[in-house]
């Protein structure tokens, strides 16, 4: 009996459009349109200076792809034997981007309108048998071989042009979208692919996941893992799993294994008699196991709190012999358990996860596609970007809902290295439509992808979806989250997607993992206000009254807090390598150019940057600087992290007082070379943002911040006076009120020292004694150190030069972390003759040092160059900052800092 046998058909592919004649090679599937047209040389590189305007004619146009494959040897044995329902043969399409028909030797086998679904068609009978002579556009045979010669078809019609007419052909709804244009309203693509505002709009198609060919008389799919784990106490000691394996068992196989390994030691293994033993291909048994214990399972913990245990499961159906393997079907397991906390307290009411009995800061980032060409982020590339996310100290990546659920290797990068995820459902910033066959579109494409990741340890939460419910109050849309109750009556109302969110997406995932959490939306509280009126004593809140809306003062971030902030963010440049790979013309490397202008998507990017540069530094040295303007860009983002990060997970507290769950900065990374609010650019090179939260999250963190209003707050004690336009700059040397606190991850307390200087900017002495504090630090706290202190001259008469607040954390005699709070707006500080020393040390090592004060020393980052700090402060008096650069020569990286 033949056992399941798969082939991948990644070569051999051709590709043209419509209207011509001649194929062209595709070089590899999965892949797409625009990547194959840039390798013939039919199309210049999109992500570079204005082609994205040049190419879009591609999506406007239906584009074919064909190969050929031979009908497989054990379906060509059946044959032989006269067995040929025996043997079952399926084209399986894991995704095809997006609107496709498929044909097999001139018949059509699929029709597809979602590039989140995964088909499987049965396709033995229209395979070449015996004696077929030709195969649709492959040419005559001419050979035995070539007699079972089958020729495979796919045809992909523009998403643009579909989505109109999908929209004119339902009036009854109001399509309004975010974002471009309307047509993606009932497209079941990545939605970025039409544009964002830190995207390109690059509609591309074609078979963006991979093509396979099985042969099989059984089949194993749909496993699951049901358990609970007893007896936890914080850690794996004591602990029991308790586990159920559910599975789908297709065709006669005599009996299913189980078996559990972790790290290739076998937990338990047992067979159990197959109710199928005799029944045809298309049975299937839906098989259940006893409840199966483990004694004290190694637990899986997010980075920072312990191992990442994973175990190895594997069903197996077996043939009658008793050892023949007909199928088989590997899942990883990871035994934690997993809690949205979510209780009445003195704010509201919590919103945080407790992992294995644990309270977690999710502090952390929104990811988005890698890639705007999905195909080309490779399984190494997840990896390396999730590794940037675990070694920036941060908890949990967000999976954006305008994008895709990722590969498999995403979700294993983050089992792997603790990094908790929070996965969106694909709809964002639109008012998604509810006619029958998009809503059983919608839950097919859940199902499935739910049943593929809920075996992923990493994942916490299923989101239902992004800012969609910001629309209800932009637009007046009907919505009475307390008094209507009736998921029929949503369906009537001008927000019918509401159906979707509360109704259809928590059945599913009800149904397909019945422990995971769920979350109607981001931001969502309750129904209550997100956009308006923000109500952030409930739920998540997406924080955007700094860079849009309002456009308050980063510095007032630290009162804009909720109780999960799920995005905010700063726009910066990328470093200056970066910019010369997008920009090929010379004359267009300098801040404004059109050119950058054109990459930079962000609406009323031109305003909204300067703003907040000349709010807050000196730009000095002209328009064309681009170095200098880069530098700055990326210190206002790398100030309104600290600000943010710092202050949020202060309000982490201690248990029964978490006022803030958990901050997502958005964004981690871009899908091609931009300005955007990425912390870290296309090419993994990180901005000096990245460090400031990767420092704002360490495992003991000390923070110093002065006290700022701004007129939302406190109008009379605010520098900037927006009510009247006065700007008070005394305030910086006579009103000096500042706290200090330390944050820890750790378990246990901590026993410290924390020592607070005050150092001239101009001269770079101490200006007062040291203020020395011996501190506890609670575990998984805050501890105050500092509370509304004000600062007062050796003699008691006010300050009158300026001077940075420099706080460090010692524990047994060695800085663990420190941090250091400038004067504001920097712009009026004077950081002539700073005596910076970079000397190296070894081959791959630099200190750091000066003689004043110094604000945001940057190493100008490149791709294949890594550095192991940058964007730091300095002060004197401190030892050097050691930083290790890896890639190029230690003297051979450009540096700056504010005021050079």
């Amino acid at each position: 009996m033949a056992r399941l046998w798969a082939q991948t058909l990644s070569a051999g592919w051709e590709f043209r459009r419509d209207s011509d004649e001649t194929w062209l090679p595709a070089t590899e599937v999965p892949g797409d349109v625009h990547t194959e047209l840039m390798r013939h040389g039919i199309i210049p590189d999109p992500f570079v200076d204005l082609n994205e305007l040049e190419v879009a004619w591609v999506a406007e146009q239906t584009w074919r792809y064909r190969t050929t494959f031979c009908t497989p040897e054990q379906a060509v044995a059946a044959e032989d034997e006269g067995e040929n329902a025996a043997v079952a043969v399926d084209l399986v399409f894991e995704g095809l981007d997006t609107f496709a028909a498929v044909t097999l030797n001139g018949h059509t086998v699929l029709e597809s309108d979602n590039m989140f679904v995964e088909h499987r068609v049965r396709v033995g009978a229209l395979l070449k048998k015996r004696g077929d002579t030709t195969s649709p556009g492959a040419g005559a045979a001419n050979s035995s071989t070539d007699s079972y010669k089958n020729t495979l078809e796919i045809v992909f019609e523009p998403a643009r042009r579909r989505g109109l007419d999908l929209v004119k052909a339902h009036p009854e709804h109001d399509f309004i979208v975010h974002q471009t244009e309307v047509s993606r309203g009932p497209v079941r693509k990545a939605q970025c692919h039409f544009g964002w505002d830190w995207g390109p709009i690059l509609l591309g198609c074609g078979p963006w996941k991979p093509v396979r060919l099985e042969t099989y008389v059984s089949r194993v799919q749909d496993v699951r893992v049901d358990y609970t784990v007893v007896n936890l106490g914080g850690q794996s000691e004591g602990a029991r799993a308790e586990m159920k394996i559910h599975a789908h068992v297709l065709g006669p196989g005599a009996a299913v294994e189980v078996e559990l390994c972790f790290q290739g030691q076998r937990v338990f293994c047992f067979r159990e008699t197959s109710m199928l033993n005799d029944s045809g291909l298309d049975t299937a048994w839906t098989y259940t196991s006893a409840t199966v214990k483990v004694e004290v399972p190694q637990l899986w913990w997010p980075r920072g709190y312990g191992a990442q245990s994973l175990y190895e499961l594997r069903v197996r159906s077996i043939a009658r012999d008793g050892a023949t393997v007909l199928a088989e079907e590997r899942q990883t397991v990871g035994f934690r358990t997993v809690e949205l906390v979510r209780e009445a307290d003195g704010f509201g009411q919590s919103f945080y996860f407790r992992v294995n009995g644990v309270d977690v800061f999710s502090g952390g980032s929104c990811w988005i596609p890698a890639d705007s060409f999905l195909s080309g982020t490779s399984p190494q590339r997840y990896r390396d970007w999730i590794r940037l996310v675990a070694d920036g100290n941060q908890a949990m990546v967000r999976v954006w809902g305008g994008g895709v659920y990722e590969s498999g290797a995403f979700y294993a990068a983050c089992d792997e290295l603790g990094v908790l995820v929070w996965q969106d459902f694909m709809f964002a910033c639109a008012s998604y439509p509810t006619y029958p066959a998009f809503l059983r579109s919608v839950e097919t494409e859940a199902r499935q992808n739910v049943r593929r990741l809920r075996q992923h340890p990493s994942l916490v939460l299923w989101c239902g979806n992004n800012e969609d419910y910001q629309l209800v109050e932009r637009y007046g849309l009907e919505y009475d989250f307390d008094a209507d109750k009736d998921p029929q009556s949503w369906l009537k109302s001008t927000f019918p997607a509401r159906y979707i969110y509360e109704h259809l997406l928590p059945q599913v995932v009800r149904d397909e993992s019945p422990d995971a959490i769920y979350h109607p939306g981001s931001p969502w509280g309750d129904g209550r206000s997100t956009t308006l009126k923000v109500d952030a004593t409930v739920g998540d809140i997406h924080q955007w009254n700094v860079w849009h809306g309002e456009m308050r003062p980063y510095q007032a971030l630290p009162d804009m807090s909720g109780r999960f902030v799920s995005e905010f963010g700063m726009e910066a440049y990328p470093h200056v390598d970066t910019i010369e790979r997008f920009v090929t013309d010379a004359a267009e490397r300098h801040p404004g150019s059109a050119t950058l202008d054109f990459h930079n998507k962000a609406v009323g990017h031109e305003r909204r940057l300067l703003a907040y540069l000349t709010e807050n530094f000196r730009v000095v040295r002209g328009g064309d600087d681009l170095a200098s303007f880069v530098h700055l860009t990326q210190t206002m983002q790398a100030d309104a992290m600290a600000w943010a990060y710092k202050s949020w997970r202060r309000h982490w507290g201690s248990a029964g007082a978490r006022r803030c769950g958990g901050v997502l900065v958005w964004q981690l990374n871009d899908c091609w070379p931009t300005v955007s609010w990425a912390i870290v650019d296309y090419f993994l090179v990180k901005k000096p943002a990245y460090y400031t939260v990767k420092r704002a999250l360490a495992p003991l963190a000390v923070a110093v911040s002065r006290k700022f209003y701004d007129c939302t707050t406190r109008p009379a004690d605010a520098l900037w006076r927006r009510d009247t336009g006065h700007v008070n700059p005394t305030k910086a040397l006579t009103d000096i009120e500042f706290d200090v606190w330390v944050a820890s991850s750790r378990l246990a307390l901590v026993r410290g020292k924390v020592v607070v200087r005050f150092v001239s900017i101009k001269s770079g002495k101490n200006v007062g004694e040291p203020l020395v504090k011996t501190v506890d630090v609670r575990p998984n706290s805050c501890t105050e150190v500092v509370v509304s202190y004000r600062f007062k001259t050796e003699d008691g008469t006010a300050n009158r030069e300026h001077f940075v607040i420099h706080a460090s954390l010692w524990v047994e005699g060695e800085i663990v972390g420190s941090d250091m709070s400038w004067p504001d707006p920097i712009k009026y500080l004077d950081f002539a003759d700073r005596g910076v020393q970079v000397k190296a040390v070894g081959p791959k090592a630099v200190e750091v040092s000066a003689d004043k004060p110094v604000k945001s020393f940057v190493f100008s980052e490149r791709q294949g160059v890594t550095v192991s700090d940058n964007g730091f402060d300095l002060v004197p008096g401190n030892r050097p900052v050691r930083v290790e650069i890896e890639g190029i020569g230690p003297d051979k990286l450009p540096w700056t800092f504010v005021g050079q």
